[in-house]
């Protein structure tokens, strides 16, 4: 039996043609209600008991999760017809994009990977005077408390929660397992009469937490702090602040989830190798220092990572892949409101990309007191928006969307956002990716209103496998008759080019070359290249001892882009002795030559040595006269035969 779609007019305040609906998408979709969260909630208790059935209205999510909880069944999942498509001034119809949002949600989202990450509640405070006081006092009963104050501030004279003096030198950790390093410590010594007396300072003293509450007002613990989970700070002059910080932090106590927001491939990653550095995109966009170099690769401290997503886009090679979720499904999801949008007789549809809390929220705002959203623009809902990347903006044009836009948020990595958008514009076309970057609904509609979008591509095509491999191949259905497209300088596809005259053939950049792009030929002297698989990493033009390379980044559309091509080349050199070619004869010449002077090789045996292949070399030296290896006659070794000669002898 077909899933069903539980739809609803909201009182009649939007239109909703239930047979064209169930026509384009193939699901069961009876008539609308009009007020399916009240009047009408027994048709929403009936689909619950039948089950298979999506409830489209988000509004009420709570009344329809307690309603589950009362019949005692899993709730139904939820679909929002309304705010981003039924409530638009718009008097197009509004049928395809109803389609695609139906199709998208029929989408089964994969499982999310996570960690359990326990709380028992040690909380350390920082701070001074009566706001840390007051926060200790008011927690001391939900946490294990301990307050930090400055070396030489009044020690309160309270043992209801513990009270330590000193500087802190550094913290690191997450949630759960945050570790601090204090300078002068001082501890209550609580025996004797008297006001509260102190330990002898101690330098370097480790200690462990599980959440910080900072209220010193100062420099914060940690980069992007309010992306630290466990770390919670507050300026100490704005009470309520105080006070949000303090409820918050009295909750952190048992056992979370933790989601794993990235996959990574250790073995693709191109950030050094042989000590020289070449990759290092994820560490310069990383706003909370969660990866770190790690001998020839990256490391991601998953407890720190939150989420953002910028590193997926930006690798180049794919050794980080954003996973909650993950690319493909981004992908699938984008390809499917793109044919399920034209399958329902919709033409040229523009996609609007947002995260899933403010864009939402500007979306809901702009249905209900503003104009809506367009009918030809589809919004998707991203937990990260700095993971929608260049490949996936690309791979929508390339399914049908005739434009694709990103609405920033107060908290987007907005330059990671703008690096992508600038690339995916250098290999789209400047008119085809958008940025809307406004706190404002209406403004966000009358930017979409009030645009006109480019046509779309002719054949739509769904490009598959990596974001590279999909990002080649969107570039050639959006640019058909291309050859190569120019690319900004720092852009991950690129050709690398050689001086000749400076090459010697060292092939120094073949053997660090951490994606195989370059290669060698095992019987010519040779420099072969596959610019496909070109990261522009730039590692071989830092290794090159003669300056000889640089990079171009650009992207080849043609097949010359995935075959091996010939960047330098030289004569190889035979063996004087056998014949065997070795080396590269301009290098031997130019050795030879040079050496030709030099009293070491003033014998022309020696110079002619140079010339030779491996093996004949070390014959030649075993059987010299001079061989350097060569000792004198070995002594014979004595027998027994030999000491009882000599005895006969006496």
């Amino acid at each position: 039996m077909a899933k069903a779609l539980i739809t609803c007019d909201c009182g009649g305040s939007q239109t909703i043609d239930s047979p064209a609906l169930a026509k384009a998408t193939g699901l069961v979709v009876p008539a609308a209600c009009s007020a399916l969260c009240t009047r009408q909630i027994d048709v929403a208790a009936k689909a619950l008991k039948e089950g298979d059935a999506i409830l489209c209205c988000t509004q009420e999510a709570r009344v329809f999760a307690e309603l589950a909880e009362e019949l005692g069944l899993p709730p139904a999942p939820l679909l929002d017809l309304r705010d981003r498509a039924g409530w638009s001034d718009d008097p197009a119809s509004k049928l395809p994009k109803m389609s695609a949002l139906a199709a998208e949600a029929l989408l089964a989202a994969p499982v999310e990977k996570s960690l359990d990450v326990a709380s028992p509640g040690l909380c350390l405070i920082l701070g001074q005077g009566e706001v840390a006081l007051a926060a200790a006092e008011q927690l001391k009963d939900f946490l294990g408390v301990t307050l930090l104050l400055e070396d030489g501030a009044e020690m309160p004279d309270t043992r209801d929660f513990d009270v330590i003096t000193g500087r802190l030198r550094r913290a690191k950790g997450a949630l759960g397992q945050f570790e601090v390093v204090i300078d002068a410590l001082q501890q209550v010594d609580p025996s004797g009469r008297g006001p509260l007396r102190l330990s002898a300072p101690r330098d370097g003293a480790v200690s462990q937490c599980d959440l910080i509450l900072d209220l010193r007002g100062g420099q914060p613990l940690f980069p992007a702090p309010e992306k630290r989970e466990g770390y919670l700070r507050a300026d100490p002059a704005h009470p309520p602040a105080v006070a949000a910080a303090t409820l918050a932090a009295s909750h952190m106590v048992g056992t979370f989830e933790k989601p794993l927001y990235v996959r990574t491939e250790p073995l693709l990653c191109a950030h050094s190798r042989a000590g020289q550095t070449a990759c290092t995109n994820c560490l310069d966009l990383c706003p909370t220092g969660a990866i770190t170099p790690d001998g020839d690769h990256v490391s991601i401290d998953p407890m720190i990572c939150a989420g953002c997503g910028a590193c997926s886009a930006a690798c180049p090679s794919g050794a980080i892949s954003y996973d909650a979720p993950p690319v493909d499904f981004t992908m699938l999801r984008v390809q499917t409101l793109a044919r399920a949008y034209l399958e329902a007789g919709g033409t040229s549809p523009r996609l609007m990309v947002h995260d899933d809390s403010h864009g939402a929220e500007m979306i809901r705002l702009s249905a209900r007191h503003g104009r809506g959203l367009p009918a030809d623009v589809i919004p998707m809902a991203l937990p990260a928006l700095a993971a929608f990347g260049h490949a996936e903006a690309l791979a929508a044009l390339a399914a049908g969307f005739a434009e694709v836009s990103l609405l920033l948020g107060p908290k987007s990595d907005r330059d990671a956002i703008e690096t992508q958008i600038a690339l995916a514009r250098a290999i789209a076309g400047d008119t085809r990716v958008l940025l809307i970057d406004t706190p404002d609904p209406d403004t966000m509609s009358d930017t979409l209103c009030d645009s006109a979008a480019p046509a779309p591509v002719a054949t739509p095509v769904r490009p598959m496998g990596t974001r590279r491999q999909i990002t080649r191949q969107a570039a050639r259905a959006l640019h058909p008759e291309a050859e190569v497209l120019p690319l900004p300088a720092g852009a991950p596809y690129g050709a690398v080019v050689v001086d000749r005259e400076a090459c010697t053939l060292c092939l120094s950049c073949v053997s660090l070359c951490p994606s195989g792009a370059l290669g060698d030929n095992p019987d010519l002297p040779q420099l072969r290249f596959q610019e496909d698989a070109c990261l522009q990493c730039g590692l071989c033009a830092n290794i090159c001892p003669e300056d000889a390379i640089t990079l171009a980044p650009q992207l080849n559309l043609t097949g010359a882009a995935l075959e091996q091509r010939v960047l330098h080349e030289e004569e190889p050199f035979p063996c004087v002795e056998c014949g065997t070619l070795f080396g590269v004869k301009s290098t031997i010449d130019r050795i030879t030559d040079k050496l030709r002077n030099h009293s070491m090789f003033a014998d022309e045996g020696k110079l002619r040595m140079i010339q030779m292949c491996d093996d004949c070399r070390i014959n030649a030296q075993y059987h010299a006269t001079d061989n350097p290896l060569a000792g004198g006659e070995r002594p014979r070794p004595r027998t027994t035969d030999d000491y009882l000669s000599k005895r006969r002898d006496h």
